[in-house]
């Protein structure tokens, strides 16, 4: 950092929000500042103030900022196309952000896409990337919980093919938006009926829709407490995916990124499959991964 500038910018920007950091030359972090104006907020010309808004004195001077996320989307600054897999999760080359204020750079990451079946990722190809920079030579399937989580196969650097469920979403729906509402409100847990409802939906998914208005009818009918029905929803989503997913984590070394309540709920019912799993941060991959692209950006410069 000279005079207050940092040496460059790591950016992740997502629908709802924004996180910069000023960074150093070798990758470290020196400081983190947040915005709500994320993605779904602005429109491709309001992009750049956002920025400047959220970085502040950070971009006194010329800078580069590296940035991933729903920031390269069609409706975001500029899109930066797909990648199609297999692929190394960086491409070969970042978009450039149109910009107007001087000495500021601005290279957008793409996303990956996979053609049969369909799916696509913006975000979490930086993180697998700044997983594979802190595990060289790492080969398997890393999961990356969330609301659309992603089970992703890698080998030789390279991801070889991917999927996503949308666990986390069909819970929030399905405990917000359904009769279940009444059953499985506040923020209660039960470790227990989770680990149960886990093998329940792993066993049987195909009855996943029948196992889910017991969660009512125990409430009423056997007292059965808002913890309890919230930790089997959960459990019941979240067997049901392993089961799905079988194909990717059965036999395979398991790296999973995240941190946090829903990370440990991944791990503990991955390791109740005997599944080995190995953790990584998400925001250390995050930035990881930023700090690769940017030495890329550097070295073809």
């Amino acid at each position: 950092m000279t005079d207050g500038v940092p040496d460059w910018l790591a950016v992740d920007w997502g629908t709802s929000n924004l996180r910069v950091w000023a960074m150093t030359g070798d990758g470290r972090a020196l400081g983190l500042r947040t915005s709500d104006r994320g993605m779904g907020r602005l429109a491709p010309e309001q992009f750049e103030e956002a920025l400047k808004e959220c970085a502040g004195d950070w971009i006194a001077g010329p800078v580069t900022a590296i940035a991933c996320g729903m920031v390269g989307a069609r409706q975001g600054w500029i899109e930066a196309p797909y990648i199609a897999v297999p692929a190394a999760p960086l491409g070969d080359r970042p978009v450039r952000a149109p910009t107007r204020t001087p000495g500021l750079s601005v290279h957008i990451l793409p996303g990956m896409s996979q053609d049969r079946p369909a799916d696509v990722m913006r975000g979490e190809e930086t993180q697998i990337a700044g997983f594979l920079a802190r595990s060289p030579g790492w080969d398997g399937v890393m999961c990356l919980p969330g609301s659309h989580t992603k089970w992703v196969q890698v080998s030789a650097g390279e991801v070889v093919s991917f999927q996503t469920y949308m666990t986390g979403e069909l819970f929030a729906a399905l405990s917000g938006h359904t009769v279940l509402r009444h059953s499985v409100g506040g923020d209660g847990w039960d470790d227990a009926a989770f680990a149960e409802a886990v093998e329940d939906a792993r066993a049987a998914p195909e009855r996943l829709a029948a196992r889910l208005f017991p969660l009512r009818a125990e409430g009423l009918l056997h007292g059965q407490t808002a913890a309890v029905a919230r930790a089997r929803l959960s459990g019941l989503l979240i067997g049901a995916e392993l089961a799905a997913a079988r194909p990717y984590w059965l036999g395979q070394r398991v790296g999973l990124i995240g941190e946090g309540t829903l990370a440990g709920r991944y791990r503990a019912a991955l390791e109740a499959q005997g599944v080995p799993v190995e953790t990584a941060d998400a925001d250390a991959v995050t930035l990881a991964g930023l700090a690769a692209a940017w030495a890329g950006i550097r070295e073809r410069a």
